[in-house]
């Protein structure tokens, strides 16, 4: 590129402030499209079985046999007891739905507003959403206890009039979380579209040029293809943002509409959603930070992508200790004698006091480390604080479920909750699963969305002179 003159220099922002590139040691659109497709173009490696293997156990073996054994028998193999009625049922179905928020945030949110570093992580966040919604849409279906019975709660034609009684919350979270399913998984399929006839066009094998030319639908790059897809992009994009507020939202006011001490509280849903966003960010931290080094990723996948995602992480957290505040104070200031009891056993009671303690340290207190630069470029340290709010995270809403259940209004009612070796395992088995499809979403599709990221490459701007690479550089030479 031509050098600038003086006085053009002197308009340029300081270093500090100038963009860093998406790609480090950017070789050109060719050598980038080989370094995207290498993985998935090459042979299985050895740490990719080794994780497969036991994720994909747990989801063929365990699941399968604590759903059979769960509805064969009835819901009383789980801990579930009068006054403890939603224990690790509704726990995990909350903590799946807020794990899939940070993929949609990440991929649309910050897509709508033209955030171009979001292109190389974007992709990998929205596969963790959907195969978390998958994961949440489970435990609605089988904690209703008769499982054969959940078509009653779609809106089909019946001769008997057995529509559904829309009033339920339940008949809330089917409708949110299938709708988020449905426009996540569009989402994530439409933007793989281009990087499938890519890899279509590069495959050695008939199998694979079959397979990936199916799932392409024909696309052959044209202006029209390129004009009705990011028109289509553009309004799901919209939509899965939406969704990300109003999800949360709905599973918020489960809880906010009843009327026990502990859960109705008008600040539910933004609790909810914020909760939801901060635990998925977490969990984006802990799978892309592993994937970066054993994939070879680490000038796709740089620094600079994990340093904003520690921000993101730290003002969501900063927003989750404010309502954790708004909550003691609203228990307090309100002079409900039930309210008080409930907050102040959450820290100082006999029983659960260890979950509250673990919500505060890890969810309050750790993630102030991220104020630090040097703490957000340890990787290894970033990558124990992102799964410690994950754990933090599921206590706050064992907390928020349990904590107000287990003690009722009448102290004759009390009982101590404890999980069964079901409860336990139908999580284990939900664990496996979603390793097991996201170990084979990396392996078999593009990890690392090709078109997006090469299209905020130098390269790609009409209006730039390209700039030379370091192989060009070489060859002149």
């Amino acid at each position: 590129m031509a050098e600038l003159s003086p006085n053009l220099k002197l308009l340029q922002p300081p270093k500090e402030l100038r963009r860093s590139p998406v790609v480090e040691n950017y070789r050109g659109l060719g050598a980038l499209t080989d370094k995207l497709a290498a993985f998935t173009e090459g042979k299985i490696p050895k740490w990719w079985l080794l994780m497969f293997l036991p994720s994909a156990f747990c989801a063929a073996v365990v699941l399968p046999t604590m759903l059979i054994y769960q509805i064969s028998t009835g819901v009383g193999v789980w801990g579930n007891r009068y006054p403890v009625m939603w224990g690790w049922d509704i726990v995990n179905f909350i903590w799946w739905i807020g794990i899939a928020h940070a993929g949609t945030l990440i991929s649309a949110m910050l897509f709508l507003t033209r955030q171009h570093w979001r292109t190389t992580i974007g992709r990998a966040a929205e596969a963790m959403t959907v195969f978390s919604v998958m994961m949440a849409g489970l435990y609605p279906g089988i904690h209703v206890g008769r499982a054969w019975f959940d078509w009653f709660m779609f809106p089909v034609p019946t001769y008997n009039g057995l529509w559904p009684q829309f009033r339920s919350p339940l008949m809330w979270d089917v409708f949110a979380v299938n709708t988020y399913l449905v426009v996540s998984t569009l989402f994530w399929y439409m933007g793989m579209i281009p990087d499938l006839a890519a890899l279509r066009d590069r495959a050695t094998s008939r199998p694979k040029k079959f397979l990936y030319g199916l799932f392409a639908m024909g696309w052959t790059g044209s202006a029209w293809q390129w004009h009705n897809y990011e028109k289509a992009y553009v309004v799901l994009a919209g939509l899965a943002t939406l969704l990300v507020f109003t999800v949360s939202s709905i599973v918020g006011l489960d809880f906010c509409t009843s009327m026990l001490a502990g859960w109705h509280a008008t600040i539910f849903p933004l609790y909810f959603v914020i909760g939801a966003v901060f635990c998925g960010f977490g969990m984006v931290l802990v799978l892309l930070i592993p994937l970066r080094k054993l994939c070879s990723l680490e000038e796709i996948i740089t620094q600079r992508h994990i340093d904003r995602v520690c921000k993101l992480t730290l003002v969501s957290g900063l927003i989750i200790a404010y309502i954790y505040l708004m909550e003691y104070f609203i228990a307090w200031y309100s002079g409900d004698t039930y309210e008080r009891w409930v907050f102040s056993h959450r820290l100082f009671g006999k029983t659960y006091w260890y979950g509250g303690w673990i919500m505060i340290v890890v969810n309050v207190l750790m993630t102030q480390l991220l104020w630090f630069k040097r703490v957000r470029h340890n990787l290894w340290l970033v990558f124990f604080i992102g799964l410690f709010i994950n754990i933090g995270m599921w206590f706050e809403r064992f907390v928020i479920v349990v904590g107000s259940l287990y003690q009722d209004f009448l102290p004759s009612a009390w009982r101590v909750y404890s999980p069964t070796w079901v409860d336990i395992g139908t999580f284990v088995g939900t664990l496996g699963v979603f390793f097991t499809m996201y170990l084979l979403f990396i392996k078999f599709l593009p990890m690392i969305p090709l078109s997006e990221v090469k299209a905020v490459m130098p390269d790609a701007d009409p209006h730039r002179k390209p700039a030379k690479t370091a192989a060009a550089k070489g060859a002149k030479s």
